[in-house]
C-alpha cells in the first residue's frame, strides 16, 4: 500500500481506485493520455507575470492589480505550499501601500500548462476570497471551469512524481 498523503481528503473509494492503478503500473499511463508529455512555453517570471495578468484580466476585471508574480524554486510540495499569495505593506511617506504578490513553485516549469493554470487560477482567487470556502471554489471554476479535475489530477501526478523519485 502506497500512502497517498497528497488524496487524503479524497473518499476512501477513491483512494482505492488509485491505489489499484499504481498496483498495476497505470498511474503513469492514465496521467500521459490525459496530459501528453509537453513542456510549455511559460518558463520565465516575465512570461509568468503576463500570462497570470492576462487570465486575471479576462476573468477577474475587478480584483487589485498584481505587482509581481515569479517563480519560487524555496516553495515546494514539502511545506506544502504549490503557490503563494501575498500582500506586502510598506509606508511611504505619508502613505501605507500594498503590493499584491504572487508566487509560484518552480516545479510547475515542468509540469503540464493545464497544471500551471490551475495553480494561477487558485492564486487570482485568493485576491477576492481569503478563505477556502465554497466561494473560493466557484471563483476557482468561473477562471478554470476544469479546476477540480485539475486539481486532483495534480495531486495523481505528485504522487506519481514522488513513487517515481522513491524508487530511483
Amino acid at each position: 500500500m502506497v500512502d497517498l498523503k497528497f488524496l487524503r481528503a479524497y473518499s476512501p473509494t477513491l483512494q482505492n481506485e488509485v491505489q489499484l492503478l499504481i498496483a498495476q503500473g497505470k498511474l503513469e499511463t492514465y496521467l500521459n493520455t490525459r496530459y501528453p508529455i509537453s513542456t510549455h512555453q511559460i518558463q520565465t517570471d516575465k512570461s509568468l507575470y503576463e500570462f497570470t495578468v492576462n487570465l486575471k484580466q479576462n476573468c477577474l476585471k475587478n480584483a487589485p492589480n498584481l505587482d509581481k508574480v515569479c517563480y519560487d524554486n524555496k516553495l515546494d510540495v514539502v511545506h506544502h505550499a504549490l503557490g503563494l499569495h501575498t500582500a506586502v505593506s510598506r509606508v511611504q511617506g505619508s502613505r501605507l501601500k500594498a503590493k499584491k504578490e504572487i508566487r509560484i513553485a518552480s516545479l510547475f516549469k515542468q509540469t503540464p500548462a493545464d497544471f500551471l493554470t490551475m495553480i494561477v487560477a487558485h492564486e487570482l482567487a485568493h485576491l477576492k476570497e481569503p478563505t477556502h470556502n465554497k466561494a473560493f471554489y466557484q471563483l476557482c471554476q468561473h477562471i478554470e471551469p476544469n479546476y477540480h479535475q485539475l486539481e486532483f489530477d495534480l495531486r495523481l501526478f505528485l504522487t506519481y512524481q514522488e513513487l517515481k523519485n522513491t524508487s530511483n
